[in-house]
C-alpha cells in the first residue's frame, strides 16, 4: 500500500506519524523497549497531547532478532497466530553514549540516540539494512482505518526475492505485493501461497509476524527501500541473519517449522482423470492399462472433482451412476501396484447430504446476523467447513476416514483461498487474519488425519494454498496454469519464489492445466515436469495420458519417469536434506551459488538438490541459453556426457529427449537398479557416477531407505594419482569414474565412452 505523493507529500487523506526518537528505554532479560515520540521532546510540556510509537527488541532464536511495533497496545488481540518455535534467548545489551546495542548470536541490531533514531542490523560485521529516520511509521488511511508500516534499505545491486509463490518476475524489486490469498490462476499477480518472508542476495531474510494482509511495496513507493505494513495497532517483524543464504533459510524453518518428508512413492508419476473431462472406471482403466502397455512406469492415480456427484462437492461419497463399485474398482486398481488419490475441498454445497447435518450441527463459517454464510460461486449454495471448531474439524475428518478405510491413499487438498471476512468463527477468530490462516488449518486437519491412520511416513497431500508453516504438510502444486511456453517459465518461478519461503516440495500440472496443450509443449513441460520434485499430469477439458501427444510424447514421458525412478537414491538423499534444513529440492540458483552474480537474477534453471542443474526448454525449436555457474572443475550432461566449464552462457538446440541436465563438478550421483517404481531397496547393487574429482580431493555420499534412514556410505579420496574408495553397506556395486581413462586393465574394469566401470563387491578398493 502506497501512502506518499513522491518524496515529500503524503497522499491526500492520509495521516503519517513518524517514530522520530528515542525518549526512553525499558530493560528486562530478554527485551529491550524504545519509547519513540512521534515529535521531537524538547522539554517536558512537549510530552503532552502527542502520540509516540512504543518498538520491543526480543529474540526468538539465535541470529533472528523480533521488533515489535505497536501505537495502542490495549486494542484487543484476536488470533489466529503463527505456530511458531520460539526459544528463551538471553540477547547481550550494550548502551554507549551514542547508541544502544541488541545482539543475539552474530546478529545485531543498533539503535541510534538523539533526532534521528535509525536501527541498523548487521550479521557479525556486516552490515544487512538499516531502518533509516522516518521509516517506522503510523498512518490513518482516508477512511479511518490505522496501519502499521516500516521501511528498510535496499543497498545498491540488492535483490528481494520470495513472498510466497509467486508467477510475477522472479527478482522481487520494483513490485508491489499484497499478502492475500487469491484463486486467480498462473498468469496473474494474484498468489495461492502467500508468505509473508522475503530474503535478500545481500544474505538476511524479513518475516513479517502477521497471518492477515501484509502490503509490500518493493523498491516502489520509496526505490531504496522495502515498505511493508500491516492494518491495526501493532506490527512484528524478524530479521534472520545467517553465514549464507542457505543458512538464512535454516534459521528461517527452525522457527516456522521444517518441511515434512513425504512418502517415497510420491516422487513418481502421478496421472490424473483431469478436471472437467468424461470418465467412469472403463476410462481409468484403460489409462492405467495404457500406461503399463507404453512401459510408462505409474505410481498414483488421481481421482478429480467428478468421482462425487455434481452440485454435491464435497459429499464425500462415490458417484454411484459413475462409479457403481468404488470399494471393488480400487481393490482392482490398487492389485496393479498404484496408490490412489482423490480431490476435496473443505466446501459441502447446499445439494450435498452433508449441508443440513453441518448447518444443524454449526460446523459452518456463519455470518455476523448467525446464518450460514453461503454463496454461489464454485458450488451453489456453498457453505464452508469452521476448522476453528474442534467438532466441525473431527466430523470432516470422518468422512475422510471412510474414504482411506475403503482404500484411498491421498488427498488432493484443492481451494482454500476464496475466505470471506465478513463472517464469524467457532473460536471468536478475527476473518481478516484467518483468510490466509484457513489454508494453513485446512491441510492441517487432513495430513494430520493422515498421518493417524497411515503413518507419518506415508502421509501426503497434494495442495493449493498455503500459509507460512504450511511446509509441514506437502506437497504443494502451482494451481492452473495454461499449455504454453510463458506459463511453463510462470510456474517455474513461482515454484522458485515458493522455495525460498521454506516450502521443500513442490509441482505443477505437466503440459498445464488449461485446454489447449499441443504435443511440443507436452513433451517440453514432460522433462521439466519429471524433473522436479513431484510431477503429475493433469489438466482441465483434456486427458492428458502421453499417446493422445503422439508416439514420441510417448517416448518421452517413458524415458523421463524411468530416470526419474533411477534417480530416487540420489532424490530421497536430497529429501532428507530438505527435511532436516528446510532448504528446498528445486533451488534457484542464487541460493547455490550466492558469490557467483551471474547467477542473482536467474529464473529459467534451477539446481534439482546439491548436484544437478536443470535448464528446462521454453522453445518450440528446442533452443535454450543457460549459465554454469563459475566452480573450479568442469560441470557434465547427465544424458549426453558433454562437458562445460564454468562461468560461461551457452546456447544449445536439443531434441526432445534431452536437455540440459548438468551434474556439478566434484559430486556424486546414486543410480537405482530400478526403473518401475520409486520405492525399491537402493543399495542393492547400485551405480555409482562420480564427476570430477581431483588430487588430494574427497568425496562423500550416502544413500538412504525409503523412509530416509541411512542404509550406506561412500567415501572417494584421489591421493598420489590413485583412487581409494571405501563402501559400507552396500554388498554389489557398480562406480562409473566419468571423464578417467588411466585406471590399470583388470577383468572387473572397462573403459568405454571416455570414462571408467567398476563392477565389485569390495568395502575398500584402490584403483
Amino acid at each position: 500500500m502506497k501512502f506518499l505523493n513522491g518524496g515529500w507529500l503524503v497522499k491526500d487523506g492520509f495521516e503519517v506519524n513518524y517514530a522520530t526518537h528515542v525518549y526512553g528505554t525499558r530493560q528486562t532479560k530478554n527485551n529491550l523497549t524504545l519509547y519513540t515520540p512521534f515529535s521531537y521532546i524538547s522539554n517536558k510540556g512537549a510530552t503532552l497531547d502527542g502520540g509516540m510509537m512504543t518498538v520491543e527488541l526480543f529474540s526468538p532464536h539465535l541470529d533472528i532478532i523480533g521488533v515489535r511495533m505497536y501505537h495502542h497496545k490495549g486494542a484487543k488481540k484476536l488470533g489466529p497466530d503463527f505456530d511458531l518455535n520460539t526459544k528463551d534467548i538471553l540477547p547481550e545489551m550494550v548502551e554507549t553514549e551514542s547508541d544502544y546495542s541488541f545482539v543475539s548470536g552474530d546478529l545485531s541490531a543498533v539503535i541510534t540516540k538523539g533526532e534521528n533514531f535509525s536501527i541498523s542490523f548487521n550479521y557479525k560485521e556486516a552490515n544487512l539494512t538499516e531502518s533509516k529516520p522516518r521509516s517506522k511509521s503510523y498512518i490513518k488511511d482516508p477512511q479511518g482505518f490505522s496501519h502499521i508500516s516500516e521501511q528498510l534499505s535496499l543497498d545498491v545491486g540488492e535483490y528481494i526475492y520470495g513472498l510466497g509463490e509467486r508467477f510475477t518476475n522472479f527478482v522481487k524489486n520494483g513490485q508491489t505485493v499484497d499478502i492475500w490469498n487469491a484463486d486467480g490462476g498462473t498468469g496473474t499477480e494474484q498468489a495461492y501461497k502467500n508468505i509473508p518472508f522475503y530474503v535478500s542476495n545481500k544474505g538476511y531474510g524479513v518475516f513479517v509476524n502477521s497471518p492477515g494482509e501484509v502490503s509490500y511495496e518493493i523498491g516502489s513507493e520509496k526505490v531504496s527501500k522495502v515498505q511493508f505494513s500491516v492494518p491495526g495497532e501493532m506490527m512484528e517483524y524478524y530479521v534472520i541473519g545467517g553465514e549464507s543464504l542457505k543458512k538464512v533459510l535454516e534459521n528461517y524453518t527452525d522457527l516456522t517449522g521444517k518441511p515434512s518428508m513425504p512418502p517415497a512413492w510420491s516422487f513418481g508419476l502421478w496421472l490424473s482423470t483431469s478436471f472437467l473431462t468424461d470418465y467412469d472406471e472403463k476410462t481409468v482403466t484403460s489409462f492405467v492399462d495404457g500406461m503399463v502397455q507404453h512401459d510408462i512406469p505409474l505410481e498414483v492415480f488421481h481421482f478429480d472433482c467428478l468421482w462425487m456427484k455434481e452440485y454435491e462437492w464435497c459429499n464425500f461419497t462415490w458417484d454411484q451412476e459413475t462409479f457403481p463399485e468404488p470399494q471393488k474398482m480400487l481393490e482392482r486398481l490398487k492389485a496393479k501396484g498404484l496408490k490412489i488419490c482423490v480431490w476435496i475441498n473443505p466446501y459441502i454445497g447446499q445439494k450435498s447430504p452433508l449441508f443440513d447435518e453441518g448447518m444443524e450441527k454449526e460446523y459452518f463459517l456463519k455470518k455476523e446476523n448467525g446464518d450460514i454464510w453461503q454463496w454461489d460461486k464454485w458450488q451453489a449454495g456453498m457453505a464452508i467447513v469452521d476448522f476453528t471448531n474442534p467438532k466441525a474439524t473431527e466430523w470432516y475428518q470422518e468422512k475422510l476416514k471412510s474414504l482411506l478405510d475403503m482404500g484411498v491413499d491421498c488427498f488432493k487438498t484443492d481451494f482454500g483461498e476464496r475466505i470471506p471476512t465478513d463472517c464469524i468463527y467457532f473460536d471468536g477468530s478475527s476473518p481478516e487474519r484467518m483468510h490466509n490462516y484457513y489454508a494453513f488449518l485446512y491441510n492441517e486437519v487432513v495430513y494430520n488425519l493422515l498421518v493417524e491412520e497411515r503413518g507419518k511416513e506415508e502421509a501426503v497431500v497434494f495442495a493449493r494454498s498455503a500459509s507460512v508453516g504450511s511446509q509441514k504438510f506437502p506437497v504443494h502444486w502451482g494451481g492452473d496454469s495454461t499449455s504454453d511456453y510463458p506459463s511453463m517459465a510462470e510456474s517455474l518461478r513461482a515454484g522458485l519464489s515458493f522455495g525460498l519461503g521454506g516450502f521443500g516440495y513442490w509441482s505443477h500440472d505437466i503440459s498445464g492445466f488449461e485446454a489447449g496443450a499441443n504435443p511440443d509443449i507436452y513433451k517440453r513441460w514432460t522433462q521439466f515436469g519429471l524433473l522436479s520434485s513431484h510431477s503429475r499430469y493433469h489438466g482441465s477439458w483434456e486427458y492428458k495420458v502421453p499417446w493422445i501427444y503422439g508416439e514420441e510424447a510417448v517416448d518421452v514421458a517413458r524415458k523421463f519417469t524411468k530416470l526419474k525412478l533411477s534417480l530416487m537414491p540420489y532424490i530421497i538423499s536430497q529429501s532428507v536434506y530438505t527435511a532436516e534444513k528446510g532448504i528446498p529440492m528445486m533451488r534457484p540458483m542464487v541460493l547455490e551459488f550466492p558469490e557467483d552474480l551471474a547467477t542473482h537474477t536467474l529464473d529459467r534453471q534451477y539446481m534439482f538438490g546439491d548436484n544437478l542443474l536443470v535448464a528446462p526448454i521454453f522453445r518450440e525449436d528446442g533452443k535454450v541459453s543457460f549459465y554454469v555457474p563459475e566452480t573450479k572443475g568442469v560441470w557434465t550432461n547427465y544424458l549426453t556426457g558433454e562437458t562445460y566449464e564454468g562461468g560461461n552462457w551457452y546456447e544449445q538446440v536439443y531434441d526432445y529427449m534431452n536437455l540440459p541436465l548438468l551434474v556439478r563438478p566434484h559430486s556424486i550421483i546414486i543410480e537405482g537398479n530400478c526403473n518401475q517404481h520409486a520405492e525399491y531397496d537402493y543399495t542393492e547393487n547400485p551405480r555409482i557416477h562420480v564427476f570430477d574429482l581431483h588430487e588430494n580431493e574427497t568425496l562423500h555420499a550416502e544413500i538412504h531407505t525409503t523412509n530416509g534412514e541411512k542404509a550406506a556410505n561412500i567415501h572417494l579420496i584421489k591421493k598420489n594419482g590413485k583412487y581409494e574408495i571405501e563402501i559400507d553397506g552396500i554388498t554389489q556395486y557398480e562406480i562409473v569414474l566419468h571423464g578417467v581413462t588411466d585406471i590399470p586393465p583388470a577383468p572387473e574394469i572397462k573403459i568405454e565412452n571416455h570414462s571408467t566401470y567398476i563392477h565389485s563387491s569390495q568395502k575398500t578398493l584402490i584403483l
